[in-house]
């Protein structure tokens, strides 16, 4: 029985199973089918969602790829319920199979629940609805036109029927309940007339015409600054009954005949036209924004005249907490029309706590935003900036450099061409920065502050008294951020004037030290939020600042108090309530700088070091051990056997998390960095290398490989200190992986020679056969096979050690040597120990590797067949680790026996694999098993561009066996048109395949040896 959810991450289930769904454009697949089961899709509609732009040459293959993997993941079905038909596939699914028709269903029945009157059913229906969403539709999945024209659309239709909900919910007179769920959804979508009213009935019926009247001003103001209009005549003529104290008017809108007024969804056989892919980045806008209209206006202008030759750059400066971050977001949305294609925001943290956000990182995350794919993203830094720039340059599109450091942070990352702006924000005058003057904000008028308190704590409640009103805005210091936290506190205290707020605001005595003196009522502001808090909760406050990552979530917040899981989520309710502390999204919290900065000021004192101590091992602790149990989905038992743990600090945290996924290290990887440098930094060396062990093998599946090095360099240094030689070796091995995937071969062979000399020293033979192991697969890349395999061999013959690490690498060396019948016997020994060990990982790896010899030794159906059942094993454990490499060897097994098409099939998707997962090497050697497909299909001009990127690509990494071949094929090409150049590209071959002692030497040294060249030529290169 099959079942797929899409309210959510995508997710498929089969006889209750969930399987793997592989890549993101897999799942967009998966996706596109099911929203519209039971109708025949087109390839070129798969091919149009997949690439909004111009899709590859490869886009027909790659989606016969993608829905062949699906496929075989469905077998286990027991209906053939993906077909493929004539042009294109269908899935076959009942309407019950798939999440969104069920919600659909549950909210239509509703309805008719609603036009009878029968309000407990609505209730029923809609709560049923709502559990059905896991997040937002589709989450983590790249949307095309269609897709995210029906996630627009289911959006829309749960928005209408949470509106219904909270409306049946004031029909049953359950006015507390409708109140709460529509100040939530009225924050978190404001544009929403129907909700505004909703609320404002909702708070009329409870009893509070003042929160009503407010309800709506707050509506006017919202319409009033993003729309540019005025609230429509029925969320006016409720007002005026509200404020006449008449009675209501009927609603319009949510009569029985048209209950929400739902936007109609889009049909399975309809296909919308043009519709945007958003890219938008921008963090949420403040609903209340206050002022700055002459300064934003002005921005505008000014923005829009500019010079089209450059891409415009404005920055603004000003104190901490005077708005800078807010003014920018809210500009940036006034400019999103004009700059439709991305909308683009990064927090360089230049003024945060630890170390600013290096350029180099940051590139990383603006392209990961603009999607573009790890693997594509280069590690050299020049490299990088021309990504950057040719990326932007193809769009229009705002960029927010939010908390710059200075220039030179913020310079590697600024467009050379037209076509975007660039919005920048700063604590610092950024003078040596030649994008004209920037502006610096000054501090709020008296009336705009008073305006903003009001907005924030009652506009009735703070006209009443404007004195006070003035004073607290005074002492406030008209600083924006000061002044929400006044005015949240007035919000929570019904009972309070505002001259008692303005009377605890001057008898604040709390600091923040290294404030100006004329900074200090924003302490005072932060004090009045601060101190009313209960003492477990203080003491949480004080401790949050210890985390050095950007977010935190419950059970770190635990972890640092020394707090039970429910009682911190009371806590961080608490201080969330005071706006002490920011939710991100669902459970996850951030400290602004400036709260941040209080937070360490009031545990700074002498007698809370001990208690920072403390709180610091707790949460490193918790971390590494809910890490680790992530990092074992990658590498059961070893993992664990390298990190030798203790026993938890607090087991009931590690429990209550439950059993994260892969994910986890996703979301949490800025906070993982963060943290491992701040234990090698402040004395807590075995937690520093410990995570950035565990942490290893997702980064390295995933192509963060500058994460690799900056925690791993941590970790060594932190290993050194500890004085522990097999965490400096483990470190050391670590370092060279990510310097081999950034073909730094020889800082590779450092890491690893340093690896293997401190195993020595220790008599730890285990760990140095396996640093050993992989110096083989380092010779290999470097061209060295003598010395490879004369490695490979000793290893081998050392059984008393696991021969299971060094078996696949001696096969490949040796079958690069063209050794293929002792390549063989490697790889089915190390088959046989895969399968002892019932290990998959070394299952899959063994069955490619031996096809790819069957493939040398002209056995192409068995090829076939090995490789096929590696790919198979991959499907059914996710697990994507050399599956560019396994592809191609299908690919030239199926050229070999005349499948052209197959062929290219298989060579272009893995082709993309590789390119995905930054496999440079292996890219190359695709593009030479590329080039010569296409030239089998007389594509001799693809032919020969493929080989040139081979030979280009090879030479940068210095893979010297990829450069021999691609010179080959190019000689290749060249013969009959330019025999003399032909034959100096063999010659160039010849000295990389003698060095090298591959069996190539000998086809090219034969052509040389019977074809004389029609004129001397240079002496050869290699």
């Amino acid at each position: 029985m099959v079942a797929i959810h899409v309210l959510g991450k995508p997710t498929l289930l089969v006889d209750g199973l969930s399987l793997a769904l592989g890549t993101p454009k897999q799942q967009a697949v998966l996706s596109l089918l099911a929203v519209n089961a039971n109708r025949t899709l087109g390839i070129d509609e798969f091919v149009d969602e997949l690439w909004t732009g111009s899709p590859p040459v490869s886009a027909v293959a790659n989606v016969r790829s993608y829905a062949g993997n699906l496929r075989r993941a469905l077998e286990s079905a027991q209906q053939p319920v993906l077909i493929r038909e004539a042009g294109g596939y269908r899935l076959r699914l009942p309407d019950d199979a798939l999440d969104l028709v069920v919600f659909q269903r549950l909210v239509e029945q509703a309805r008719r629940a609603w036009a009878a009157a029968d309000l407990d059913s609505v209730d029923a229906r809609l709560s049923q609805a709502e559990a059905l969403w896991r997040g937002p539709m589709l989450t983590g999945v790249p949307l095309g036109p269609i897709l995210t024209a029906r996630c627009a659309a289911a959006d829309e239709e749960r928005l209408a029927a949470r509106e219904l909900w909270a409306h049946a919910h004031l029909r049953q007179g359950r006015t507390r309940s409708a109140v709460l769920r529509l100040r939530d959804h009225v924050r978190a979508h404001p544009l929403r007339e129907q909700a505004h009213a909703l609320l404002i009935r909702a708070l009329h019926q409870e009893g509070d015409p003042a929160g009503a009247i407010a309800a709506f001003r707050s509506a006017r103001t919202i319409l009033a600054e993003q729309l540019a209009i005025e609230p429509g005549p029925d969320l006016q003529q409720l007002y005026r009954a509200v404020l006449n104290r008449e009675r209501l008017p009927d609603p319009a809108g949510l009569d029985p005949a048209e209950p929400g007024r739902p936007t109609r969804l889009v049909r399975a056989d309809e296909r919308p036209v043009d519709v945007p892919v958003p890219l938008n980045w921008l963090p949420r806008p403040v609903s209340n924004f206050v002022g700055r209209g002459e300064l934003v206006d002005r921005m505008v202008i000014e923005i829009e005249a500019a010079t089209s030759t450059t891409s415009p750059v404005r920055v603004v400066d000003g104190m901490p907490g005077s708005g800078k971050t807010a003014l920018v977001v809210h500009l940036a949305y006034r400019l999103s029309k004009r700059y439709p294609d991305a909308q683009l925001f990064i927090d360089l943290r230049g003024h945060a706590e630890g170390a600013p956000v290096e350029p180099a990182a940051a590139l990383v995350a603006l392209l990961r935003q603009l999607g573009v794919p790890a693997g594509r993203i280069p590690s050299e830094s020049a490299h990088r900036i021309d990504l950057w720039r040719r990326e932007i340059a193809a769009r229009r599109a705002v960029v927010v450099l939010d908390n710059a450091a200075d220039t030179e942070q913020i310079l590697p990352l600024l467009p050379t061409a037209p076509g975007s702006v660039v919005l920048v924000t700063s604590r610092r005058r950024l003078s040596a920065l030649e994008t004209g003057p920037a502006e610096s904000l000054p501090l709020l008028t008296g009336e705009e502050a008073v305006r903003l308190l009001a907005l924030t704590a009652g506009v009735e409640r703070v006209g009443r008294e404007p004195e006070a009103a003035a004073e607290v805005a005074r002492r406030c210091g008209h600083l924006p951020l000061a002044i929400r936290l006044a005015g949240a506190r007035l919000a929570q205290r019904r009972s309070w004037r505002v001259a008692e707020l303005a009377y605890r605001l001057g008898e604040g005595t709390t600091v923040i030290a290294h404030l100006a003196a004329e900074q200090q009522t924003v302490a005072r502001a932060f004090a009045a939020s601060y101190e009313p808090l209960s003492e477990p909760t203080r003491r949480l406050f004080r401790l949050l600042s210890v985390h050095p990552g950007g977010q935190f979530d419950v059970p770190m917040a635990a972890a640092l108090a020394g707090l039970s899981w429910d009682r911190a989520g009371a806590a961080l309710d608490e201080l969330l309530d005071q706006h002490l502390v920011e939710e991100l999204t669902d459970g996850r919290y951030r400290l602004h700088d400036l709260i941040r900065q209080y937070s360490v000021e009031l545990s700074a004192p002498e007698p809370h070091l001990e208690e920072r101590q403390s709180a610091a091992v707790s949460l490193l602790d918790h971390t590494l051990h809910v890490g680790i149990r992530v990092a074992e989905l990658f590498e059961p038992q070893l993992v664990r056997l390298h990190a030798d743990l203790a026993e938890p600090l607090r087991p009931d945290l590690i429990e209550a998390s439950g059993n994260p996924d892969v994910e986890w290290l996703e979301q949490e990887r800025a906070n993982l960095v963060s943290l491992i440098a701040f234990a090698a930094e402040n004395g807590h060396c075995g937690y520093a290398w410990r995570l950035a062990r565990i942490l290893w093998r997702f980064c390295y599946i995933r192509g963060y490989f500058d994460d690799i090095l900056l925690t791993h360099r941590h970790g060594l240094a932190a290993a050194e200190k500890e004085g522990d030689q097999r965490a400096e070796a483990m470190m050391h091995n670590y370092l060279a992986s990510a310097y081999t995937r950034t073909a730094s071969y020889p800082k590779v062979l450092r890491h690893l020679e340093s690896a293997v000399r401190i195993s020595l020293s220790r008599g730890d033979r285990a760990d140095e056969h396996r640093y050993r192991a992989n110096l083989v697969v380092v010779y290999w890349l470097m061209g060295d096979l003598g010395q490879a395999i004369a490695l490979g061999r000793q290893l081998q013959r050392d059984s008393a050690h696991e021969i299971r690490v060094s078996l696949p690498n001696l096969g490949i060396a040796l079958t690069a040597a063209g050794q293929y019948d002792e390549a063989l016997r490697a790889h089915r020994l190390h088959l046989f120990i895969a399968r002892a060990r019932s290990s998959y990982f070394d299952t899959m790896n063994a069955l490619s590797h031996i096809g790819a010899v069957q493939n040398r030794l002209g056995r192409y159906p068995e090829a076939i067949r090995r490789l096929t059942a590696s790919l198979g094993l991959r499907d059914r454990t996710g697990h994507r680790f050399a599956e560019a490499e396994t592809r191609n060897d299908l690919g030239i097994a199926y050229r070999s026996l005349g499948q052209l098409n197959q062929a290219r099939d298989q060579h272009e998707y893995a082709l993309e694999l590789a390119v995905d997962c930054g496999e440079r090497h292996v890219q190359a050697a695709v593009l030479n098993d590329l080039g010569l497909t296409l030239a089998r299909t007389g594509e001799n001009e693809s032919a020969v561009a493929a080989h040139h990127r081979a030979l280009e690509l090879a030479t940068r990494i210095a893979h010297p066996y990829e450069q021999g071949r691609a010179l080959t094929a190019l000689a290749d090409h060249l013969a009959t048109g330019d025999p003399a150049e032909a034959r100096r590209y063999r010659q160039r071959a010849l000295v990389i395949f003698e060095r090298m002692g591959a069996p190539e030497r000998y086809e090219v040294a034969s052509w040389l040896a019977v074809t004389t060249p029609s004129a001397p030529g240079p002496p050869p290169v290699a």
